[in-house]
């Protein structure tokens, strides 16, 4: 019973929050209800977007809301993994004279992280965060230090520039729960950004939910029940991503070299769940599912190249499978 309570208080608390950021950010409805299904699925995203699109304001806004700590560390070539996660520095003490090591907590230690460009800094900075992102913890000098939950992490990439780039690999990709694309604004969405930024307007951001109350929804969500034709379409519909299954599409068999694998299957079914009881229903459906398979399966594909030869795009063929798929 105190379940069912707890899911009408969510679903409240979403709609609140939605109203808060709306004071900040214009549009982008889709991104933030998805960025809020993965901070309640304790999942970390990878939003892509051309610059000047907000996607720092968004997050910072999102944090805001929340009463989280926020942390922006603006990746670069020159960036050591050591300025994410801390160093060590020798500390006198001024009475004894004694020296000391002591560790000093770097910006991943926060609730909300965002990796701004993550793509521009060498394979052994990523690896430090995207540990960090999976363990939940840094280890240091053989010291384990345990990261505040929760923990959220937020990357950005550009889809523009790609010189002197370091593509996240495949591996490090399937750590993100999704994989959101920021879209131009409408005419009239641009026009309402324009008139709010060039004036003297500051908006005055309500906290709806605390650190607590977060580590208390995205334990709900782990109790939400799912019926087990959802589980099944949801694993059918990762299945069917391989090509070298026997049941996968002609299309499949032809447009991807790799389909997903079984990480896929775990985030579409605790976004359901998150989707649901920020609706606040009780149980997710398939269609839940469906609306989550595009941020959760377009990085877990890989194409082929008949598919970049016919200028077929992963969401298309994600869309077509979709499409495609029995309930």
């Amino acid at each position: 019973m105190n379940d069912v309570k707890t899911v009408s208080e969510l679903s409240k608390a979403y709609s609140d929050i939605r109203a808060e950021i709306a004071k900040v950010i214009v549009g982008q409805d889709r991104v933030i209800e998805h960025l809020l299904i993965a901070l309640l699925s304790r999942g970390h995203c990878l939003l892509i977007g051309v610059p000047g699109l907000a996607k720092t304001l968004l997050i910072k806004t999102l944090a805001e809301a929340l009463d989280l700590k926020f942390s922006r560390i603006q990746f670069t070539p020159d960036l050591m993994p050591s300025d994410i996660t801390g160093t060590e520095i020798i500390e006198e003490n001024v009475g004894t004279g004694q020296k000391a090591f002591k560790f000093v907590r770097g910006p991943v230690f926060a609730n909300i992280v965002l990796a701004d460009e993550i793509n521009r800094t060498p394979p052994k900075t990523q690896a430090a965060l995207l540990e960090s992102m999976q363990e939940h913890h840094v280890t240091a000098a053989g010291q384990t230090y345990t990261l505040q939950e929760p923990f959220f992490v937020l990357a950005t990439q550009n889809p523009i520039e790609q010189e002197g780039t370091y593509p996240l690999p495949e591996a490090q990709l399937d750590r993100f729960m999704f994989n959101l694309w920021l879209d131009y604004p409408s005419f009239s969405e641009e026009v309402a950004i324009v008139k709010s930024t060039t004036s003297p307007y500051k908006a005055d951001l309500k906290r709806i939910l605390s650190a607590n109350e977060i580590n208390a929804f995205q334990d709900l969500v782990r109790r939400v029940p799912v019926a087990d034709n959802v589980i099944e379409y949801a694993v059918t519909l990762v299945d069917r991503t391989r090509p070298t299954v026997q049941t996968a599409p002609a299309f499949i068999k032809s447009w991807i070299r790799w389909g997903a694998g079984p990480r896929a299957s775990q985030y579409l079914i605790l976004g359901a769940k998150t989707r649901a009881i920020l609706s606040g229903r009780h149980t997710p459906d398939i269609d839940d599912v469906k609306a989550l398979a595009p941020p959760v399966l377009r990085h877990r594909i890989v194409t082929s190249f008949n598919a970049e030869a016919e200028g077929v795009s992963a969401i298309q063929i994600i869309e077509r499978l979709v499409s495609e798929s029995r309930s």
